[in-house]
């Protein structure tokens, strides 16, 4: 069993960035591939940016509302993973989750039914 919590959400004017954490306890995270989702209010919930697993090269994958302005990385010594998100804007605001799977395949990591394991949200508001 894998728990997740996130961090670093906050209130950020349009254009700034802000960098989001995923840290794990229970099990190594590098073990893992770890997606963010985000949610906003009414809405589903949406594939942002994924990694895959440490053994399967750490691959990044991004949702194409947020390339080039996202990127997804991990810390193994931190067993976290973080989002980095730049030049936001107002769309951006959501809830942000991050998941986790062992066994999720490159073709499913963009969706939310496939990932086992999440975390409590953290909320990212971009001001106009």
């Amino acid at each position: 069993q894998v728990q997740l919590v996130e961090s670093g959400g906050g209130l950020v004017q349009a254009g700034g960035s802000l960098r989001l954490s995923c840290e794990a306890s229970g099990r190594t995270l590098s073990a893992y591939a770890v997606g963010w989702f985000r949610q906003a209010p009414g809405k589903e919930r949406t594939f942002v940016a994924a990694i895959k697993a440490r053994s399967r090269g750490n691959t990044a994958y991004y949702a194409d509302s947020v390339k080039g302005r996202f990127s997804i990385s991990r810390d193994n010594a931190k067993n976290t993973v973080y989002l980095q998100m730049s030049s936001l804007k107002p769309e951006d605001t959501a809830t942000y989750y991050c998941a986790a799977d062992s066994t999720i395949i490159q073709s499913s990591m963009a969706r939310s039914d496939q990932y086992d394991y999440w975390g409590q949200g953290t909320q990212v508001t971009v001001s106009s």
